[in-house]
C-alpha cells in the first residue's frame, strides 16, 4: 500500500476578503509541482464565502464538478435553467461537458456559507451538459460508509462521467471499517471533514487528507466523533487535463 500525506495547514490558501479559500491541490495563484491532483481528482476546495457574496455567472467545460455544503445555503443558477439552494446534507453535481455557465452564490446575508468544492477529470469529454441535486443525508447510514457518487444513474447517490466512487463516513469515536476499493487501478482520497482518523500508522486530524493506492482495501478508524469523505477515483488520467 502507497500512501501520501497532506496536512491541512500545508494546503495552499486563497484569502480575497468575501472568500476564503484553502487549495488540497494547485488552483488560481496557488501552484506547486508536487500537489497538482490525486489521479483523476483534480481539485478539493473548501470554501468560505460570506454573507451574500458569492462566485458571479463563469463557464466551465469538460469537468465534473461537486459540491458539498458543510455549513449554510447555496444559492445556484445555471444556462441550463437550473436554479435553487443546496444546504448541509445535500450535494450537488454539474457534468460541464459542451459548456455551462453558472453562478454559486451565498444565499444568505447575515452568515456564511462553508463547503467543498470538487473537481474531477471527465472519462468523455463534449458531453450534453447536465445538473443534478439531491438530498444525501436523508439516507445517512452512521458507523459506515454512504455511497454518495457513483459512474452509474440508477446507483446511490448522484452520478458522473468517471469510474469515481464517492463515500461519506459519520463515525462515531473508535469505529473502525475497512473500505474496499471500487475498481482495480483506483485509488482513494480521504479527506477529514471534522474529527480523525487512523489509517495504517498514519493519524488524520480534520481537514488533513491522505491518498491511497496500490492496495485493495484499508481500514479506517474513527478518531473522536468524525466525518470522512472517502473519493475512490482512476489513478490513470486518461483524459485531456483541464486547468482551473
Amino acid at each position: 500500500m502507497k500512501t501520501i500525506y497532506h496536512a491541512a495547514d500545508s494546503r495552499g490558501v486563497a484569502n480575497h476578503g468575501w472568500l476564503n479559500s484553502h487549495h488540497t491541490f494547485s488552483f488560481g495563484g496557488y501552484y506547486n509541482p508536487e500537489r497538482t491532483n490525486f489521479g483523476v481528482l483534480r481539485v478539493i476546495n473548501d470554501d468560505t464565502v460570506a454573507g451574500g457574496q458569492g462566485f458571479g455567472t463563469h463557464p466551465h467545460n469538460d469537468m465534473e464538478i461537486i459540491s458539498i455544503p458543510l455549513e449554510g445555503d447555496l444559492a445556484h443558477r445555471d444556462s441550463m435553467g437550473n436554479g435553487g439552494v443546496i444546504r448541509q446534507g445535500d450535494i450537488q453535481v454539474m457534468s460541464a461537458g459542451t459548456g455551462i455557465r453558472h453562478s454559486e452564490m451565498n444565499a444568505n446575508a447575515d452568515r456564511a456559507v462553508k463547503f467543498l468544492q470538487i473537481w474531477v477529470l471527465t472519462r468523455k469529454n463534449g458531453v450534453q451538459p447536465r445538473y443534478q441535486q439531491i438530498r444525501i443525508s436523508d439516507n445517512a447510514t452512521p458507523n459506515d460508509f454512504q455511497q454518495i457518487l457513483s459512474p452509474t444513474a440508477d446507483d446511490a447517490g448522484v452520478w458522473i462521467h468517471q469510474d469515481a466512487w464517492f463515500s461519506l463516513a459519520d463515525f462515531a469515536d473508535g469505529t473502525a471499517k475497512r473500505y474496499d476499493i471500487k475498481r482495480d487501478g483506483n485509488g482513494v482520497y480521504v479527506f477529514v471533514i471534522k474529527g480523525g482518523a487512523k489509517i495504517g500508522d498514519t493519524v488524520l486530524g480534520e481537514r488533513d487528507g491522505l491518498g491511497v493506492w496500490d492496495t485493495d482495501g484499508f481500514d479506517v478508524t474513527a478518531i473522536g466523533d468524525s466525518q470522512i469523505l472517502l473519493m475512490d477515483v482512476p489513478m490513470d488520467i486518461n483524459t485531456t487535463t483541464n486547468q482551473p
